[in-house]
């Protein structure tokens, strides 16, 4: 079966259900036993059946066998956001005296959990040139365990090298992590070595913008067995709504993602030919630098570039900004809405490489309004723009 079928498929089980379509939404804590032997039977096996609500329920099993297929992973556990997901795998894989490898346009939560949490734990963090590849050899140390990737960075777009830096990590012993939220159907992780594969559900998964929720999958079940663990250690657990919603996203998540690139598409090329623009960070087109890598390790694209205009000054900005119909002002994206938030300034941290842009950058994520409809608004956005200069 072609991947949009499967997705469509993995996860349901209607002959338990009483032939629902969908698996119902199990609100439950308490899991009750017939007997003494059937409870200490349940506690041999980690992790499987339904023992507690926290370590799962029909429909977190669900979902997670659902994720596993589409990144084409063999295990998967489901978290309550994107962040206790990287957090939770984090923790799973380093301790007191090791090493981590994190690309320099990792988000700032990341960011911020390595320099505090880690480093309190004695972990200690080296942030590295995304565009490094094969040159990461170099990074690595004898206590380096695990090397986290992120392409394409989701504030600045770089796409990594993820094969080549994969082999380098795997020849001295390090495991490789990645955010895949961009590439949340489109890449395949684990063909192209990465160990970990982590996605902020709440993105493109769940799709509507009403639910928090985070995944890591992997290929290696003592691999998956040490991260359930982990995650369960901490608490960490998602609701059974969110797992539903999850659900409920990922079926039209195909469909949804052609729209959301098709638009991002049509209005990365206009964007390209404005006055006011002096690049435009998407890989898809032809002329970023990261289209060849993209090129050859993705099957698609989604709704989410960047923007550097030329310099202009912050009030003009703020004036195209406010005034937009459907370009929203808010964090996350990946949802049916448009939105785009400013990323000059602080929002962009780097400690390893420059990011020094010659104009104001922006973040835009294209949702499933009409492309017309889209283009018109960021056309009266440059005629504020221009009337506020």
């Amino acid at each position: 079966m072609k991947k949009d079928t499967r997705l469509l498929h993995a996860g349901r089980h209607p002959e338990k259900f009483d032939g629902a379509v969908n698996p119902p939404v199990y609100h439950a804590s308490t899991i009750l036993h017939a007997s003494v032997a059937a409870m200490e039977k349940s506690g041999k096996t980690p992790f499987e059946g339904v023992r507690y609500g926290r370590f799962g329920t029909p429909t977190t099993f669900a979902l997670e066998e659902a994720v596993a297929e589409l990144e084409g992973g063999q295990r998967c556990v489901a978290t309550c956001s994107g962040l206790a997901a990287i957090t939770g795998a984090l923790m799973a894989c380093l301790k007191a005296g090791d090493h981590l490898l994190m690309t320099d346009t990792t988000y700032f939560p990341t960011r911020k959990f390595c320099d505090s949490v880690l480093a309190g734990l004695g972990i200690e963090t080296t942030y590295y040139d995304p565009l490094v590849g094969a040159g990461i050899a170099a990074l690595i140390r004898p206590n380096t365990r695990v090397v986290f990737t992120e392409s394409p960075g989701s504030l600045t777009f770089e796409v990594q090298d993820i094969p080549a830096i994969a082999a380098a990590a795997h020849a001295q012993g390090a495991l490789v992590m990645m955010d895949n939220t961009w590439g949340a159907l489109t890449f395949q992780p684990f063909t192209k070595g990465v160990d970990i594969s982590i996605q902020a559900a709440t993105k493109y998964i769940v799709g509507h913008a009403d639910a928090m929720l985070g995944t890591i999958t992997t290929i290696d079940p003592d691999l998956w067995l040490k991260i359930k663990s982990s995650v369960a250690a901490f608490g960490h657990c998602a609701g059974t709504e969110e797992m539903y919603l999850g659900l409920r996203g990922l079926r039209t998540l195909p469909v949804r993602l052609r729209h959301h690139a098709a638009t991002a598409l049509r209005l990365t090329r206009w964007l390209e030919s404005r006055p006011e623009v002096e690049r435009v960070l998407y890989p898809a087109l032809e002329n970023d630098p990261g289209h060849a890598l993209w090129r050859r390790d993705f099957s698609g694209a989604c709704g989410l570039f960047g923007v550097i205009l030329k310099p202009a000054a912050k009030d003009a900005v703020d004036c195209m900004l406010d005034g937009y119909s459907h370009f929203k002002l808010g964090f996350s994206w990946g949802g049916f809405e448009s939105l785009v938030i400013p990323t000059s300034g602080h929002s962009i941290i780097r400690t390893a490489t420059t990011w020094a842009p010659t104009g104001p950058s922006l973040r835009f994520h294209t949702g499933l309004e009409d492309a017309d409809d889209l283009l018109a608004d960021l056309e009266r956005g440059f005629e504020r723009l221009t009337c506020a200069a």
